[in-house]
Parts: structure tokens; C-alpha cells; sequence
């Protein structure tokens, strides 16, 4: 009998630390305590001062998910804009590296990419409602890639980084500043051709 509760009791710490991992942790930011910090510790965390409101990763919402497909890599980022609702934000950007799974994330590692190159593309999606906007400027920089091992398995590779764009929607002006990111992927999305 007491075989089966110590493997319960396993079983059950391990599926608390598998949840755990897929939380968001909001960690205030230590200047704008709106803004989550920047971390490196996988905490499912984003958010960006958008004019006057904030862009934040929520618990109900996945917060980021990468697709790749011929060559192109999309990196998603979902929340909430407080006053709005729900948002998503593509980054689609060309990767010379092939992707299988997600442990080729860690290709990204210090890449900084300047999203106003003609091969790059970033679409701002409002609630269900496509955004057309005009880029003036705007930078992803993935300041760093790492290989999370849990038990000694790999688990998910966590990315960090930032982000800041400028951009005419409705041919008005408007930015995003401040953007920092703390994503744990344990899924790419292998697009088919």
C-alpha cells in the first residue's frame, strides 16, 4: 500500500511543476511596477507600454506561441490591452536555420532583428479585427535563448527579450515601448508547405 501512495504522491509533484510551468508570473517591474520586470526565468510573462495603456500576457490567455513555416518564423505574443480587450501581435521574420522542434529555438539566442526589413512583416490582430498599421519602426531582440531541463529532461526552451515598435494605424501615430518578454515554448508549430 505504501508503494502505491509514494508513487501518487510523485506522480502528483510532478504534474504540480508541469502546471506550474505553464502559468503566467507577473514579477512588477522595479521603475513601473505596471510593466512586469525583465526576467529570464521562463515566468509566461510580456508586456509593453501601448500610448497611455499596457499590453500584458493574462493567465487565461496563451501568452506566446512560434510557428515556422518555408523559411519563416512567427512569434506570437496574446493578452490583454486594459482598455481594448484582447490582442495578439505577430512578429514574422525570416530564419536561415531549419526548425524542427522546439530545441532549434535556441538559434535565436542574442538575434536582434530590425522588423522594418522588407522580408519581415508584424500585423497587430485587435479582439477578432485585423489591424492594417505602417511601420516606421521596429525591433525584436532576443537577448537570450536557453535549454530548460526538468528531472533531467529537456522541457521547454525559455526566450527573453524585447521589443519596441512605431507605426501609423488609421494614419495616426502610435508605439509600443518598453516591451520585454519571458516565454517558456515547449511546442513549435511546424506549418506544412
Amino acid at each position: 500500500m505504501k508503494k502505491y501512495s509514494i508513487i501518487a504522491i510523485i506522480m502528483l509533484l510532478c504534474s504540480c511543476e508541469s502546471d506550474e510551468m505553464e502559468q503566467t508570473i507577473f514579477v512588477p517591474d522595479s521603475t513601473d511596477s505596471s510593466l512586469p520586470a525583465y526576467t529570464e526565468w521562463g515566468y509566461n510573462s510580456f508586456g509593453a507600454l501601448y500610448e497611455r495603456n499596457y499590453f500584458l500576457a493574462t493567465n487565461d490567455i496563451v501568452p506566446c506561441k512560434i510557428t515556422y513555416k518555408n523559411g519563416i518564423m512567427t512569434f506570437t505574443l496574446s493578452g490583454r490591452v486594459k482598455s481594448s480587450g484582447n490582442m495578439t501581435l505577430y512578429f514574422s521574420f525570416p530564419i536561415s536555420e531549419r526548425m524542427k522542434d522546439y530545441s532549434d529555438l535556441l538559434v535565436l539566442h542574442q538575434k536582434e532583428i530590425d522588423l522594418t526589413n522588407s522580408t519581415c512583416e508584424v500585423r497587430i490582430l485587435n479582439g477578432s479585427k485585423t489591424e492594417n498599421i505602417t511601420l516606421l519602426s521596429a525591433n525584436l531582440f532576443f537577448k537570450r535563448a536557453q535549454l530548460l531541463r526538468i528531472n533531467d529532461r529537456e522541457d521547454r526552451v525559455i526566450l527573453s527579450g524585447t521589443f519596441d515598435l512605431s507605426f501609423l494605424r488609421n494614419q495616426l501615430p502610435e508605439a509600443m515601448t518598453k516591451g520585454r518578454f519571458d516565454v517558456g515554448i515547449a511546442t513549435l508549430f511546424i506549418l506544412p508547405d
